[in-house]
Parts: structure tokens; sequence; C-alpha cells
């Protein structure tokens, strides 16, 4: 089984969108997908159009049935939305016992309908991305081509390290995904050697990088997945290229050797 947290402790590096359309592409290869959005501005209801009645907070904290707070996009992809109410979420949970495995044991119960699960948090370390690393313990960093976003990633790996000391768990980093790349502007060719570094350093695959595409941006404006808005664009061609390395790496062993 896939579970996924995408993560970068900077905002504007393409989490949302990376979730929604690997999300989309893992549904179009007959996969079952769950994307839970955690983070209080709703993103992904809003790249996508939804209009959920229920959401993450009424599931985690009040309780309602699962179907009723899930989005059946189609038959195979379902979303779990966020709202302004998901930061209630984070302060009832505070005070439990245990409160950084909720999640495993909230959606521990539901994942076994799914093949993928796909978790979309806000770029800062929260208690909920804390229970969504402890969940999935998979991690994929979207990074720009900029040094913050490469100061983001840092930051995302170091705390998946402080995690796994504090919590005795094992959270990896499964890739670094270079987005919204332009190779004709220096600051690119400066940051892509830098995540090379890190990818033979950290021993994390380097994923196939996201070219820069002004589809993406439309296709958010028109509430619409990539692949519908325009399909031959090349960075749903890119997606798609990095949806086939994913389930390789999933089918591969964990490497002993890995540092994060």
């Amino acid at each position: 089984m896939i579970r996924l947290v995408i993560s970068n402790q900077r905002g504007g590096v393409s989490k949302t969108t990376t979730t929604a359309t690997l999300a989309r592409e893992f549904a179009d290869r007959g996969k079952r997908v769950l994307v839970i959005d955690t983070d209080p501005q709703g993103s992904i209801s809003s790249v996508l159009n939804l209009k959920p009645e229920y959401g993450l907070y009424n599931f985690v904290i009040e309780k309602l049935n699962f179907n009723d707070c899930i989005v059946k996009v189609s038959d195979l992809l379902h979303v779990m939305c966020s709202s302004r109410e998901t930061t209630k979420v984070e302060t009832i949970l505070m005070g439990q016992v245990a409160r950084e495995n909720a999640f495993t044991q909230i959606f521990g119960q539901v994942e076994q309908d799914y093949d993928v699960v796909l978790i979309d948090v806000s770029p800062s370390i929260t208690l909920l991305q804390t229970c969504a690393m402890v969940y999935a313990k998979q991690v994929l960093i979207p990074i720009g081509m900029d040094t913050l976003s490469f100061q983001g990633a840092m930051a995302s790996i170091e705390a998946s390290k402080s995690l796994n000391q504090l919590l005795t768990t094992n959270i990896r980093t499964i890739g670094l995904l270079p987005v919204m790349v332009d190779r004709r502007l220096a600051m690119t060719t400066t940051v892509l050697e830098g995540l090379e570094g890190m990818s033979k350093g950290m021993q994390i695959p380097l994923l196939h990088a996201i070219r820069t595409d002004q589809s993406v941006t439309k296709a958010a404006r028109a509430g619409k997945f990539l692949v519908d808005f325009d399909p031959k664009c090349k960075a749903y061609e890119d997606y798609h290229q990095v949806a086939d390395e994913l389930e390789k790496l999933f089918k591969e062993p964990v490497n002993a050797g890995s540092k994060t």
C-alpha cells in the first residue's frame, strides 16, 4: 500500500498540485485513492472546486461516519477536505494521550478500502503534520527552484529525523521532487545541483523534475485536474513519470543504509 505525506516547510512549492495530480494519476491506473487535506486553508477543495458538507474535523473530532466526511470525486478517488475548523482538530488532539498516533488509530480503520493514501499538509510543522507523518511513514518533498524552498526541504527531513528519535518510529523521505523547473534560469541549475548533492549524501532518490507550465495555474483556476485541463501539457507528462517512479520505489525494500 502507498501512504504518502506531501511536505515542505515552505509554501508555494506545488504541494497541493502534486497531491491532486498524483491522486488522479493513481486512480486512472485503477488504484483506489484517498486524499486527506490537513491544511486549514482547504487548498484541495479550492483547486478541485469541491463543496464538502463535512470533512476532517467532523470525522476526527465529531466521529461522523467516514463516508459522510469524504467527497467521492469518482469511484476510485475520494477526498477528505479541510476547512477553518481543522485548527480545532489540533487544539483538541493536543490534550490527548499518544496524540501523535491519532491518524494511525483513526485512518487505520478505513484504509483497507484503499490502495493509496495521499496527505496534503500545511507548510509548517504542526501536530497534524506529525500525526500524518507517523501514520504514513513516507514523505515526498516537492522543491521549488529557490533557496528558501531548498531550506524548507531540509527542515522537513530534519523533522522526520527528530520524530524518529523522539517516537522510535521509522519515517523516511521517499523522494525529492523538483518542481517549477525552468532550465533556462541560473538559479534552477544551482538548486538542482544542490538537490543532486542532497540526494547522494542522504541516499534519497531524486525524482523526475516537473517543468514550469502555465497549464498548472490555469487548471487550478478552472477547478480541474491537470489531465482534464490539458492532458498533453509537459507538467502532466512529468507527473506521469513521477508516478511510475513512486510505484517502483514502493515495491522496493527499504534501504537499510538510508539516513532519513
